[in-house]
């Protein structure tokens, strides 16, 4: 079916065909013009190399909340440039480049050395552009609304990372944001709680499926004990055991269970390491799989 979900208002057909060169969208069954006078969002030229595209191109990179100015900011010339000028307009040069960048807002002064901590951050973690892009713009509308004030800097860098991967279901815990960050988890926590309410982000509670891919890798089970393991999750799920229960220990506990079925041995010690949690919380979780989903029998070792 073609991309456009549209109908022949003639005869119904779904078979549109779309004739660039003359601006229509026509029906292939009755001949029907469904549309006409298309305007053509393509570019009006050829490029060949690089450096034609540079000098075609109007317009700039796309507007971003990385930036401190979304990326709509000049700089004032290039530094290559300044030696072909005289020593008067040279001088003039550097005396505006310096007082382009003395010339900003408090808010955007924030911005500049928070926006490098959230990339850096971003780059330790290894998280994808869609979250550092959300992350930025939730720390953007917080010091709109001075919600930073009184707050470190970091802290509610750290805050609105985790509240991004939330949002985009990318799984990242306190504990990897607090070692990634350098501030306590506790702290990172009551501020992602404060800039969320405040905010009005929605987030929903975080599903222990999704961090079963990073932990079945880091611990190099094979992907016969993953599915295994997300099978536990869901029977979990149904008799309600992952309520009121850490996302991250729910998890990493199907895991260990899926892996002793399938004769992959891991201590709880090897799988407490890798989810950032107690090998007694492990232990819980292994105990309350084997009771509430009657596994004892399938699993295929002695008890540690």
């Amino acid at each position: 079916m073609p991309a456009f979900a549209k109908k022949c208002p003639e005869c119904g057909s779904l078979n549109l065909i779309l004739d660039k060169e003359r601006g229509e969208m026509i029906c292939k069954e009755c001949g029907y013009v469904v549309e006409e006078r298309m305007v053509d969002f393509g570019q009006e030229w050829r490029e060949f190399d690089h450096d034609q595209a540079d000098k075609r191109r109007r317009t700039g990179a796309p507007m971003t909340y990385t930036k401190f100015d979304k990326g709509l900011g000049t700089d004032i010339g290039q530094k290559g440039d300044v030696y072909k000028l005289s020593g008067k307009e040279r001088n003039k040069f550097f005396r505006l480049r310096k007082w382009q960048y003395r010339i900003s807002t408090a808010i955007e002064r924030n911005l500049k050395l928070a926006l490098a901590e959230l990339k850096r951050v971003s780059s330790f973690l290894k998280l994808p552009k869609s979250v550092e892009e959300e992350s930025a713009r939730i720390y953007t509308l917080a010091v709109q609304r001075g919600l930073v004030r009184g707050r470190s800097m970091e802290s509610v860098v750290a805050g609105a990372l985790y509240a991004a991967c939330r949002r985009h279901e990318v799984p990242r815990t306190l504990d990897e944001l607090a070692e990634a960050s350098g501030i306590d988890k506790k702290e990172i926590g009551r501020t992602y709680r404060f800039v969320t309410r405040e905010l009005g982000i929605r987030i929903l509670p975080s599903n222990p499926v999704d961090y079963l891919p990073r932990f079945a890798s880091a611990l190099k089970l094979s992907a016969e004990t993953q599915s295994k393991a997300v099978e536990i999750l869901e029977l979990a799920q149904k008799s309600e055991l992952t309520s009121g229960r850490g996302p991250t220990g729910i998890a990493a506990a199907s895991l260990y269970v899926a892996a002793l079925i399938n004769n992959e041995k891991r201590t709880q010690r090897e799988v407490a390491d890798i989810a950032g949690v107690t090998e007694v919380t492990i232990r819980n979780r292994y105990k309350e799989l084997l009771k509430k989903l009657k596994l004892k029998d399938k699993v295929k070792t002695k008890k540690e």
